[in-house]
């Protein structure tokens, strides 16, 4: 039996960072995000040896370890690695089973599109459905933050597990304890049509490591940086702002929305935004733009820019004048899911 599972992965349209700890233990989180269809893939088979095989398809990194190994994450397959680790220690009383495990995704790591954590899901839902495992979407994505987050120690928040399990547009609030609400959102298909439209979204050519400014933002938060905590609480506010916006239809207020979220998002902390994105930022308002953010943590990665449906191609145009790409994109209601091949 070979077992298949994908996660979407996600655009973060307001609230990012008011997810991360220890902010919304301290004054809560609200995020509102939207799953697109591009995904991340895991893939799971028997294997006839006594041993596990990791694969990284798309990178091409490729590890053979023994059952009897002390497996655990680390390097370039650590996610691989980590959650077999604890789904052995788990669920399975600690055995190692051999198995094949391989993963590729639709966008490179340091995207912006949540694409680590989206293939921790995707990971977690393969071996959901190989074991039989008694867990829903939230079961999932918990377990998927607490490998990513606590096992492996990677810094980030908490939406993108979320996002990848459950899919479509929602509106998320994060508490202290761990505690998650996920708010599924019922978009009319005009505003959800109208969203594909407007959006574009621009690979920079850059992909960055978000690790280093999400320690920044934890920093702030943790020294009371006055102007760092007053900008998150910003952050917070457009978020509850779009999704009014995204509810309503009106498209006008969203993008100012996404704007005033975007300059908020600025003020988080050092290394959100960089010339490389003011660049393109300008570039972008000269040819049409109505707003603009980078999706993730920032640095790089995809930006994202809304503009009248007319202007579009003159704003791809002129995007891809500087060397970076454009990705297609529709939107996409299902989170992870998989299934069997006998």
């Amino acid at each position: 039996m070979i077992v298949r599972a994908r996660a979407p992965l996600r655009l973060g349209l307001a609230g990012g960072g008011t997810d991360v700890s220890p902010y919304c233990d301290l004054y809560g989180g609200h995020v509102m995000n939207a799953t697109i269809d591009r995904y991340a893939y895991a893939i799971i088979a028997p294997r006839d040896a006594a041993s596990t095989c990791f694969h990284a398809l798309d990178v091409g990194h490729e590890e053979v370890h023994s059952c009897d190994d002390n497996i655990e994450g680390g390097g370039p397959l650590q996610l691989l690695k980590g959650v077999y680790a604890r789904i052995s220690r788990n669920f399975l009383a600690g055995e190692r089973p051999p198995l094949t495990l391989k993963t590729f995704s639709d966008a490179p790591p340091g995207s912006g599109l949540g694409s680590s954590s989206t293939m921790v899901v995707a990971l977690v839902q393969a071996f959901v459905e190989y074991f039989a495992l008694p867990l829903g979407e939230y079961e999932v994505a918990q377990l998927a933050y607490d490998i990513e987050r606590k096992d492996l120690q990677l810094a980030g928040g908490k939406q993108d597990q979320y996002a990848a399990a459950f899919g479509g547009f929602n509106f998320m609030e994060f508490y202290e304890g761990e505690r998650v609400i996920v708010n599924p959102l019922r978009i009319k298909d005009w505003v959800r049509a109208e969203l594909e439209t407007s959006l574009v979204l621009y690979f920079t050519g850059v992909s960055r490591a978000s690790a280093g400014i999400i320690d920044r933002q934890v920093k702030n938060i943790n020294a009371a940086d006055p102007d760092a905590i007053e900008a998150t609480h910003r952050l917070k506010e457009e978020a509850i702002r779009m999704k009014e916006c995204v509810l309503r239809g009106d498209l006008r207020a969203f993008e100012s929305t996404m704007q005033a979220g975007w300059e908020a998002k600025k003020r988080m902390a050092a290394g959100i935004t960089n010339p490389v994105i003011d660049k393109m930022e300008r570039i972008a308002f000269a040819n049409g733009a109505r707003a603009a953010k980078v999706s993730g943590a920032g640095g790089g990665g995809f930006m994202m820019f809304l503009c009248d449906p007319g202007c579009r191609i003159g704003l791809c145009r002129a995007l891809l004048a500087e060397g970076g790409s454009i990705l297609d994109f529709h939107f996409t209601q299902q989170g992870a899911s998989s299934w069997r091949i006998a």
